[in-house]
């Protein structure tokens, strides 16, 4: 689970400042997951939050648009963006607060979650080590078919270079 917390802020010249909230200023929000597919595509206002499931491990790309009509009117855009993943994306107070929990049975479900992502993590991790190992292997077996190959090569020339020394000495009737 991850979860974004944004806020816009436009530029006013007037005051030098940026405006705390800007009428009509909104942001696009586009999700795409590691395959290239969009999860998520909403247009939101200028101060917000959004949250999105993933089920593929990866590079995920977050694009933030704004739909500000000023953007070419040389005016600035100060973007506040916090992402939190994983089990500090959800909100304890309110999930004790709709399932009516006890701070004991909170505190057990914080930590199923907590071993949760651990064990997600570990899941990721060998993966990724496994990834790794092919790739290593399979350099290693590249790296080992070229140094045969040189040494074939070397030995081929070495074999042809005495060869026609040889015709060339008894040519010259040197030998």
């Amino acid at each position: 689970m991850v979860t974004g917390n944004y806020k816009l802020q436009l530029f006013d010249p007037r005051t030098g400042g940026f405006m705390p909230s800007s009428p009509g200023l909104g942001m696009h929000v586009e999700i795409r997951d590691p395959d290239d597919k969009i999860i998520l595509s909403r247009v939101y206002s200028s101060e917000g939050r959004f949250t999105f499931t993933s089920h593929t491990p990866g590079e995920h790309v977050i694009c933030l648009y704004s739909n500000s009509t000023k953007w070419f009117s040389g005016s600035q855009l100060r973007v506040h963006f916090d992402i939190q993943v994983g089990e500090h994306a959800i909100d304890y107070a309110n999930v004790a607060q709709k399932e009516k929990l006890t701070e004991l049975q909170l505190r057990v479900r914080q930590l199923l979650d907590q071993v949760d992502q651990i064990a997600k993590e570990q899941n990721y991790q060998r993966y990724r080590e496994e990834r790794f190992r092919q790739t290593s292997d399979s350099t290693n077996q590249r790296v080992l078919w070229w140094s045969i190959s040189q040494i074939g090569i070397l030995v081929g020339m070495g074999f042809w270079q005495m060869r026609h020394l040889k015709s060339f000495f008894e040519a010259k009737k040197l030998v």
